[in-house]
């Protein structure tokens, strides 16, 4: 009897144990019906991720005749690697990515906190946070280069009336601003993804809690520090992972404004990709340098994948 016993329960866990493999052998008929929809996924992503991942041990001639194509190993990474210019870029795209994700964040933070109140012309209001998401970036990227051009801009000439400067700031043309001034660009644009991820986290913050802990003599502070935060903890997370996400691969702003200039100041990954592969024609070292994003970019989504399924139980 204590052995029956003992089996009993492995035999209950073993199903569980169960590979992969094993389990997709078992259930081959349910992946037929996905079978279509995978097969587009490995030609239109499986395809390219592969023929970069191929294409970054070779060297590529300008002529684009790939078949004068040389191996090279993994000397490409090597050189990206230990390159001067890789170290700037990854700066400035470290720069780029980190201060939009923290000022989107706080700003949405702040707007979805004032518009989860109840007053007048809330809706009004709401409207209007969202244009700059719905903007196309494209439109919104030579708009402010016009509010940021040195003779004709309207910031600088307000700047000037105003007596903050005595002549126009030179915003894209400088190197100490150029990024700075992307990056306000860039928070401008996706503060209200951010407010909608947490204003729609707020509705789920109970306000009887709030009610108890203004009875219990809990501040505003207080409140929002030991009820607010937490409840928001899961969207916090999701929405900082999507923020820099794209952040990264953040391409539009940064090309049309300034092109990666003056001087290399502006620029991050994603445009040093596209200059080495469209502009120098070396897609040998811009596929490496594809490769490189692409890992970091798994590693995201990786958190990201985590932070979704969190608490989820492991069907058996």
């Amino acid at each position: 009897m204590a052995a029956a016993q003992d089996d009993a329960p492995r035999a209950r866990v073993a199903p569980r144990r169960l590979g992969l493999m094993r389990r997709i052998v078992r259930h081959w008929a349910d992946y037929l019906y996905i079978l279509p929809a995978f097969a587009v996924m490995l030609l239109v992503i499986g395809y390219p991720i592969y023929d970069t991942v191929y294409l970054s041990f070779f060297n590529t001639p300008p002529s684009l005749a790939m078949a004068d194509k040389t191996y090279v190993g993994l000397d490409n990474y090597s050189r990206i690697l230990g390159s001067d210019s890789f170290r700037e870029v990854t700066i400035n795209t470290l720069i780029w990515t980190v201060y939009s994700t923290v000022f989107a964040f706080i700003l949405g933070l702040g707007a979805a906190l004032s518009l989860n109140n109840a007053f007048i012309g809330r809706g009004m209001l709401r409207g209007l946070f969202l244009i700059p998401y719905v903007i196309s970036a494209v439109a919104a990227s030579y708009v402010w280069r016009w509010l940021y051009h040195s003779d004709f801009g309207v910031i600088g000439a307000l700047s000037v009336a105003f007596g903050i400067t005595e002549t126009p700031i030179n915003f894209l043309d400088n190197v100490h601003t150029s990024l700075p001034s992307l990056i306000v660009v860039n928070v401008w644009k996706e503060f209200p993804f951010a407010m909608i991820m947490l204003l729609a986290g707020l509705q789920t913050v109970p306000d009887e809690l709030h009610r108890a802990a203004r009875v219990d003599g809990a501040g505003p502070w207080q409140r929002f520090w030991h009820i607010t935060m937490p409840h928001l903890k899961g969207v916090t997370m999701v929405t900082v992972l999507l923020l820099l996400v794209t952040n990264l691969n953040g391409f539009t702003i940064p090309w049309i404004m300034t092109g990666g200039g003056p001087a290399g100041s502006s620029d991050i990954w994603i445009t040093q990709i596209y200059q080495l592969a469209f502009g120098r024609i070396r897609f040998g070292i811009a596929s490496a340098y594809s490769v490189i994003l692409f890992v970091v970019m798994m590693g995201l989504g990786y958190f990201y994948v985590r932070a979704l399924t969190q608490g989820e139980r492991r069907p058996e």
